[in-house]
């Protein structure tokens, strides 16, 4: 199999979609939880070049005041624009900024949960606060900006 369909086989999953036409709202929440393996890790690598041992070499990442090897904050991140662009606001959204941080490493093999709250809505634009966290521990944390599908606009 080519490397595309080796990262559509993984990447894909039944995620459900926000119902169309529904409006969003203040308060309102999405999440979803995946468990990236050390296939998902070395895919990413390959489709950026982010080659980094830290992600890639356990005997690399021993060495390192992580002691394993970490999954890449691009690819945690990338969790968020799926809860975004499936469940909330859902499809037809458009991510326009974010501003993150990585306060805590996922490791290989941790369940991660991933959280999105909106927490403004202005004009055509949701202020939407998000996290993913492994249990207690946060390893993505911020803010972002999305322009709702149209059909959520207040006209």
């Amino acid at each position: 199999r080519t490397m595309w369909s080796q990262v559509r086989t993984l990447l894909s999953s039944s995620i459900p979609t926000t119902v169309a036409g529904a409006r969003l709202h203040v308060g309102q929440r999405a999440s979803l939880t995946k468990v990236f393996s050390a296939r998902h890790v070395e895919l990413f690598a390959e489709l950026t070049g982010d080659t980094n041992p830290l992600h890639l070499d356990a005997a690399y990442a021993a060495s390192t005041a992580f002691e394993a090897p970490v999954v890449h904050g691009v690819l945690i991140n990338g969790l968020i624009s799926a809860v975004l662009g499936t469940r909330m606001p859902g499809p037809g959204c458009v991510f326009l900024y974010q501003e993150i941080r990585f306060p805590a490493p996922l490791f290989i093999g941790e369940e991660v949960l991933a959280e999105a709250e909106v927490r403004k809505i202005k004009m055509s634009f949701a202020f939407i606060g998000v996290t993913c966290s492994v249990k207690d521990k946060v390893v993505m944390e911020g803010e972002v900006m999305v322009m709702m599908p149209e059909e959520q606009q207040l006209k």
